[in-house]
Order: C-alpha cells, then structure tokens, then sequence
C-alpha cells in the first residue's frame, strides 16, 4: 500500500475549509475535514485514480453534497508516495500559489 502525505499548504487548505465551514456549522465543518482525509486516503490503495492535469500531477475529486472538493497530488512511483499539495473547494477558481 502507497504512502499519502499532505503537504504544508494541503494542511493550510483544510484549515481554511474548516474555518470557512466553522462560522456557519461547526458540526458540519468536522464531519467535511473526516469526509476530504477519508477520500484522501484512497490513494494509499489506488494511487492513479484521479485524472490527469499536467505531467506531474492528478486531481481527485471529492463529492460532498451538492459541491464537493478537489485534491491536487502527485504520484512518486519510485517511492510508493501520493503527495498532496493542494486542496480546494470545486467552486473556487485554480489552485492560489500553486
């Protein structure tokens, strides 16, 4: 089983979807932070399952309710690793800083 490892600015992002989520529901903040790790985690068992982007990286796509998130990752082969470095809404435009 493949190695998933978040990034410095993938853990950023989750705060910031907590956050955002937080003011409104804090319940609801906690049960979409569980679901975006638990699908984040498939890639431990099926590395290759998001799409094609660029060369280097895959997005997958995380459905949640009516909207859902998308993780950017990339896939070292050479040591088994699924890095993820950036998570956002499927609303927000693009990756900022990536």
């Amino acid at each position: 089983m493949a190695a998933v490892q978040l990034s410095p600015r993938a853990v950023t992002d989750l705060e910031r979807i907590f956050e955002f989520i937080a003011e409104r529901d804090p319940t609801a903040a906690f049960a979409t932070i569980k679901d975006v790790r638990e699908a984040v985690q498939l890639l431990a068992r099926h590395p290759l399952i998001g799409r094609l982007v660029d060369t280097h990286c895959r997005e997958l796509v995380i459905s949640k309710g009516r909207t859902g998130y998308v993780a950017l990752y990339r896939w070292f082969e050479a040591t088994e690793t699924a890095l993820v470095l950036r998570i956002r809404n499927q609303r927000e435009a693009g990756y900022q800083g990536h």
